[in-house]
């Protein structure tokens, strides 16, 4: 094991597009005889001021850290001058590493001697692979631990007045991925399309229309409240709320982008109320 994760390589092109620096094994610490360390940190879901107190520390005290697209400027811009930051972000179609060379990346810093910080947004065990890499982690004996992040869902959901959960409304909350395979998202339809449970779906905009069609012919009534909320929880979160009949139209005239987050459930005929009474609030704050 320790051989491949040594003699993997960025492709050139890679590190001409992202990286601030060459990504082979390098020494930032004078430490080589002790393994470094590995953090996955959760750096939630967008706002910087949603960072837990833990993140910050570590990525304070880190001599690298390997982050994602979606974390905010203003959280890198936490970290000291010295550190080495190493972008690997995800686009649909477009990754600066295949998530196998990101796991031999890791590898490879911490057994430099590294204190690496493995940024993600969100949190890093829902939908952000940081299973996969602690697998890999303990496969090499790198010593690591897990930052719990505010999950897109929870995060994006309260800042867009969506209560995920209501006694009176939704008793279930399911997370489910919406990338589409061969034009489909292979999900257990029967399950999702339930009364009285909140349906949130990650990465889903582009196969909204059919996560709509499946969801009614397995059941849901196309009355159903629906929102897709995008760039959630920072100064450009749009909310655009339909049906789940209406909604796909509705999207496609918005032209949103991604990130988006879609909640789907009797929840989100509550946002009208709470979002009055939460800007009120926000108004007093920034009035003080």
């Amino acid at each position: 094991m320790d051989e491949v994760a040594t003699s993997l390589k960025p492709p050139d092109d890679a590190l001409r597009g992202g990286f601030r620096a060459p990504v082979p094994v390098i020494q930032l610490r004078g430490n080589s005889g002790n393994p470094g360390v590995v953090a996955l940190v959760g750096a939630g879901p967008g706002d910087p001021e949603l960072l837990t107190l833990k993140a910050l520390r570590l990525i304070e005290r880190a001599d690298a850290v390997v982050h994602d697209r979606l974390v905010a400027p203003e959280i890198l811009a936490l970290a000291p001058p010295r550190v080495l930051r190493i972008d690997v972000g995800k686009a649909r179609n477009r990754h600066t590493l295949p998530q196998d060379e990101i796991n031999a990346l890791l590898v490879r810093l911490a057994r430099a001697g590294n204190r690496v910080v493995r940024l993600k947004g969100g949190d890093p065990y829902i939908f952000g692979r940081g299973g996969e890499e602690a697998e890999v982690l303990a496969a090499h004996g790198i010593p690591f631990e897990v930052v719990p992040g505010i999950s897109a869902a929870n995060g994006i959901a309260a800042c867009a007045s969506i209560p995920l959960t209501h006694r009176d409304h939704a008793q279930t909350c399911i997370f489910v991925t919406g990338h589409l395979k061969d034009s489909r998202m292979e999900l257990d339809w029967p399950a999702l399309a339930r009364a009285r449970q909140t349906l949130v779906v990650y990465m889903g905009l582009l196969g909204l229309p059919h996560l709509c069609r499946e969801l009614v012919a397995h059941g849901l009534p196309g009355s159903t409240a629906a929102a897709v909320v995008e760039r959630g929880t920072t100064p450009r979160q749009r909310v655009i709320v339909g049906t789940v009949e209406t909604l796909p139209a509705i999207v496609r005239a918005a032209t949103l982008e991604p990130p988006t987050l879609i909640i789907v459930g009797d929840v989100v005929n509550l946002r009208d109320a709470l979002t009055c009474r939460s800007a009120g609030v926000q108004a007093a704050c920034m009035a003080e």
